[in-house]
């Protein structure tokens, strides 16, 4: 009887529903010669409502070839399939607003095909993408130059960084999407400045 009472009143907007939100994780895959070796995933449903988000990005070249010891090359966002997610690892997570999740998904846009999707090991790379993923999620970044090849160290640099502010995981993706409750994690800190310009802008290609 409760739960007709409180489809009814949902029904007329007396009742608002649970609020939701969007989780970024943040991955690394070391070895091996699939790509990308950082990425992220994003899975929930918007405050704001709408349709369920379950995707992950990451940035890699188009083509693995000796041009990417040379300089910079064509690059591409892309989707992992969940064998490769499942075969990674997941080190931590934290709740997106709204207002987030959109800097994020546009990071991906101005990354992708539309924008400058231009690859350079050594300046903008799958580290470099996660990184500034990382900033629009709120979180404190340093962009240690010793880490920005190294995928699993650069994201397990970020949790000292952000402690209290994130979920730790650190488990591999098969156990992670073996956990009953993915998409807990704790909010997510305010960005400086919503929106900013993306690395792609301080790090253009050549």
């Amino acid at each position: 009887m409760f739960g007709l009472l409180v489809a009814a009143l949902l029904s007329i907007g007396l009742v608002a529903p649970a609020s939701a939100g969007v989780t970024i994780s943040f991955w690394s895959h070391e070895s091996g010669q699939n790509f990308p070796h950082a990425f992220f995933v994003l899975e929930g449903t918007p405050d704001a409502g709408g349709a369920r988000v379950q995707v992950s990005y990451g940035f890699t070249a188009k083509a693995i070839t000796p041009a990417i010891l040379l300089g910079s090359v064509a690059g591409k966002i892309e989707e992992s399939t969940p064998g490769y997610i499942h075969s990674s690892d997941a080190h931590f997570a934290v709740m997106l607003t709204d207002a987030q999740y959109a800097a994020v998904t546009e990071l991906v846009q101005q990354w992708g095909e539309a924008g400058n999707s231009r690859y350079n090991l050594n300046r903008r790379n799958c580290v470099h993408f996660v990184a500034e993923a990382a900033r629009r999620a709120g979180l404190t970044v340093v962009e240690d130059r010793k880490l920005m090849k190294k995928p699993r160290s650069f994201v397990h640099s970020l949790e000292p960084l952000n402690e209290g502010r994130v979920r730790l995981l650190e488990m591999p993706g098969k156990a992670f999407y073996e956990l009953a409750d993915r998409t807990t994690a704790p909010r997510s800190a305010p960005a400086a400045v919503p929106g900013a310009p993306a690395m792609n802008e301080a790090v253009a290609a050549d």
